[in-house]
């Protein structure tokens, strides 16, 4: 009878190191992946981190600690706009959004024809590049209002737009404005915000591109401080930008490959010649979404006159009803359960 030879064990010490070389092994794929990825052909890559980390102030070190500073300056450069510096004509809209009979094109007609039971507005799906995105055709210019969170720089303002919205009485809103991030963000907002022909809030006296409406409900985009904004006429007005239609003249890119900002969630404002009023805000995260060529090309179809970039990335929220319609990611891409907690936008207040 032939005897089974007994299997010996490999020393636990011998064991330990195999374990070791196969996780230097995976670490050593990883990194060599990464250098791959960062400094390999793909610029796409690297131009999306370098961006998407310059414009989130607080992942900044993102970028500085793969790239030389001239690295970032040159893909910063690519990404820059240059902007436009004409004077809102507001004599060109004139508002008129009652029903009509006919139509400019298909999308003229979209905007217009109303949903049955619904005068106050109406929610299209589109598509803004490959991304989904969200539409709002807002009929009465003069229920479009800043909203603001319940208090500021206490460390308990901030809100979720949906919240923030119904505590204001709005049934459509959107985020809009800057705040201090601390990472977690805060209820310190940036810049001016204007309510009621007040100044709410400002960390100084300085001119900004400022984006609200007059007391005759136009879309004003002006660069000004606040008390100047106000003695045009502006009544409501938060402070961000750029500015990507005025008076039906587009925004232009120094490399119009690139779009403008690279790619991230988007929100903007707009109103057409007829005082219609457009919120956009597009699905995507701080790496991947529209660009701002993208937006403006959409904005266009639908009509815009005049139109201006809203904060986007995580900050991205459309709220109807006191539901989110859109779904905010953060910079990792994991979903932001309810909207991220910001401090301003703009809505539709029926009450």
């Amino acid at each position: 009878m032939r005897r089974r030879e007994k299997k010996t064990k490999k020393p636990k010490k011998q064991r330990r190191l195999r374990k070791i070389t196969i996780l230097f092994i995976i670490l050593d794929i990883l990194v060599a992946g990464c250098f791959f990825l960062v400094y390999g052909p793909y610029d796409a890559f690297r131009n999306t981190i370098i961006t998407t980390a310059m414009n989130t102030k607080s992942h900044q070190y993102i970028a500085y600690t793969f790239w030389s500073d001239e690295t970032i300056q040159e893909i910063l450069a690519a990404s820059a706009y240059i902007p436009i510096n004409d004077t809102v004509n507001l004599d060109d809209i004139v508002i008129d959004t009652s029903p009509k009979d006919s139509y400019d094109n298909e999308y003229d007609e979209i905007i217009l024809t109303r949903d049955p039971g619904n005068e106050d507005y109406k929610y299209i799906k589109v598509k803004v590049g490959k991304y989904d995105a969200h539409l709002v055709a807002i009929y009465d210019p003069s229920k479009v209002e800043l909203i603001h969170s319940k208090s500021f720089n206490t460390g308990t303002g901030q809100e979720r737009i949906k919240d923030m919205c119904t505590r204001m009485g709005g049934v459509v809103c959107i985020n809009g404005g800057m705040f201090v991030d601390y990472g977690w963000g805060s209820d310190i907002p940036m810049g001016y915000l204007i309510k009621d022909g007040e100044v709410i809030w400002s960390d100084g006296d300085h001119t900004a591109n400022l984006i609200g409406f007059t007391e005759d409900h136009k879309l004003l985009l002006t660069y000004a401080t606040a008390e100047e904004a106000i003695n045009m006429g502006m009544r409501d007005a938060l402070e961000f930008g750029p500015f990507l239609i005025v008076n039906g003249k587009e925004l232009e890119f120094v490399d119009e490959t690139v779009g403008g900002y690279n790619r991230a969630a988007r929100v903007a404002i707009a109103q057409r010649r007829d005082g219609v009023v457009l919120f956009l805000v597009t699905e995507g995260t701080h790496a991947a979404g529209p660009n701002m060529l993208e937006v403006i090309e959409t904005l266009k179809l639908y009509g815009a006159y005049n139109a201006a970039n809203l904060d986007g990335g995580t900050s991205a929220q459309l709220a109807i009803n006191g539901e989110l319609i859109n779904t905010p990611k953060n910079i990792y891409g994991q979903v932001v359960t309810g909207g991220r907690r910001v401090v301003s936008g703009f809505g539709l207040i029926l009450n």
